[in-house]
């Protein structure tokens, strides 16, 4: 349901604000006046696209806001055009949003119909909706349903797994090569890093080695011989402090550094100085292995173990792909043969039905002002809606009058024959979770009995669903739960465009001035009373 509608700077209207009534909503004027304007408005906040001409004069840009009630949840659009680039963009719920998101949203909110206008039954998928809503059990319906969007999902899976099994098996002896590359090395987690610490490790250990051995060279080569030399320096010193005192002491300091010198030695001798020539061969060597793998794959360490699991899936997925794609296989025969059967069942129930809904939309034309030759035709042909799988589809024609060949929907060239044409349709419908309903130019070309004939029908559907009609008759104006007058007014030398909420002697007023003639008040008031029983 439409609950509000605001309009600025859009053509002549400059800020307009409308709370319409949930039941029928009757927008009449005078010719010229700016209806269209407020159609344009609802058309360009649900998609449909409006020149910047359009755009207020001295304006920089034009904005249409609308509140729905949808299934007891508000949904609320907004739209601006921006005259200086053309641009425009759309607000719903307060959040940017698409143009495609908010013309899927066209189809739960508002059909409107016109002679310009793209209708919703105009659309051959919707004929089809509309025999199916007449079907009295609906099993069979939503098991079809249920089983082509099962086979739609397999199908899916079938093309995926075919196009991954396609694209892995060119991909096999690669991928073989590579996972022999890397079985080869066998690399470990982390293995590179723990080998080159293990190598520092291992030179630091020769490094060492090489230090004590040379002082130990320092301490005993026979061509420095510190040792012995410092022996014989310190007997030389005792000898010469017997008989020289002021030596004494140089004595006991050599004495001391002996005991150091002796120190050195005996830790120096018990330092391990065995090489690890053999173990760095083989840390250099695995080192080696491993750069010789990175540089084949082009990858590091931790990317090469990764592969290596990729490939170890993909072959595992290889060898069981072709066991799930016989498997998907056999699902989707086993379902193709149930939806064959219920598709069956389906065309017989709906060719039945289709005959019970053509009389009774012939007669609900009838009513509503269409020759009394008039014909519907429900023309079924077969359709694939699944490979091997045919499906009747409906589309639904008319033959208007006697001797002319059936035409489809979208072929009647009267706005207001579409109009009712809708109307017949809605009226026959069992769903009551239509949108909201925009009539114009129902009432072109009919009069007198017809036209009330049409009236009583709008004023049927409006108990349940929300109406706005368009119209320049007052026996369809009385009908209104809510009026609004449609007017232009010059102030300033500007032209605005103004609609307003009537009350019951505002619209009596306006229902005379439909009227016409001297008699005019008084034919309102005859109006609003036979509407008001």
């Amino acid at each position: 349901m439409l609950e509000i509608l605001r309009i600025k700077n859009l053509a002549l209207i400059e800020d307009m604000e409308l709370e319409f009534h949930p039941g029928l909503n009757v927008l009449t004027g005078e010719s010229g006046a700016g209806k269209s304007f407020i159609l344009k408005a609802l058309d360009f906040i649900l998609g449909e696209r409006i020149k910047t001409s359009m755009i207020r004069p001295g304006k920089e840009k034009a904005m249409v806001e609308a509140l729905f009630a949808v299934d007891g949840q508000e949904i609320i659009l907004k739209r601006e055009l921006v005259s200086s680039t053309g641009r425009s963009r759309f607000l719903l719920n307060d959040s940017l949003a698409s143009q495609d998101r908010v013309q899927g949203l066209r189809e739960k909110l508002l059909i409107h119909t016109s002679q310009h206008g793209q209708q919703k039954l105009l659309k051959r998928t919707f004929h089809q909706q509309i025999l199916d809503s007449f079907l009295a059990d609906k099993s069979l319906l939503n098991r079809r349903n249920q089983l082509l969007a099962e086979l739609q999902k397999i199908s899916s899976e079938q093309n995926d797994l075919a196009a991954k099994l396609a694209s892995l098996t060119e991909k096999r002896d690669y991928l073989e090569f590579q996972r022999t590359q890397i079985d080869k090395v066998k690399p470990r987690p982390g293995e590179e890093e723990e080998l080159i610490q293990k190598r520092d490790e291992i030179k630091t250990r020769a490094e060492v080695a090489e230090s004590v051995h040379r002082a130990l060279e320092i301490l005993h080569s026979p061509e420095i011989k510190l040792l012995d030399s410092f022996y014989e320096l310190k007997k030389v010193l005792t000898f010469l402090s017997e008989n020289n005192p002021h030596l004494t002491s140089h004595t006991d300091e050599l004495e001391n550094f002996q005991s150091v010198l002796e120190d050195v030695d005996r830790t120096l001798r018990s330092t391990g100085t065995q090489s690890d020539t053999a173990e760095l061969e083989s840390v250099e060597s695995r080192l080696w292995e491993l750069a010789q793998l990175r540089r084949k794959l082009n990858r590091s360490l931790e990317g090469i173990l990764s592969l290596h699991q990729e490939i170890e899936e993909n072959i595992s997925f290889l060898d069981q792909g072709e066991l799930s794609l016989k498997q998907l296989q056999k699902k989707e025969t086993g379902l193709k043969t149930e939806l064959l059967k219920v598709v069956a069942g389906l065309d017989d129930l709906r060719f039945r039905e289709a005959e019970i809904l053509k009389a009774s939309l012939e007669k609900e034309l009838g009513f509503l002002g269409f020759s009394g030759h008039v014909r519907i035709e429900f023309q079924f042909s077969p359709e694939e809606i699944y490979p091997d799988v045919q499906e009747n589809k409906l589309r639904l024609l008319w033959v208007p009058n006697p001797g002319q060949p059936a035409q489809p929907l979208d072929m009647i060239a009267s706005g207001g024959e579409l109009s009712r044409f809708l109307l017949a349709l809605v009226g026959l419908r069992s769903q009551e979770n239509l949108p909201t309903l925009l009539f114009d130019e129902v009432d072109a070309g009919i009069g007198g009995t017809i036209l009330n004939q049409v009236g009583e029908r709008i004023r049927s559907l409006a108990q349940d669903r929300q109406i706005l009609l368009i119209t320049h008759w007052a026996q369809l104006a009385c009908l209104a739960q809510k009026h609004f007058l449609v007017r232009k007014r010059v102030v300033n030398q500007e032209t605005y465009t103004l609609c307003t909420s009537l009350n019951q002697q505002e619209s009596k007023q306006e229902l005379a001035r439909m009227v016409g003639g001297e008699k005019g008040l008084e034919l309102a008031e005859e109006l609003k009373h036979e509407a008001a029983e």
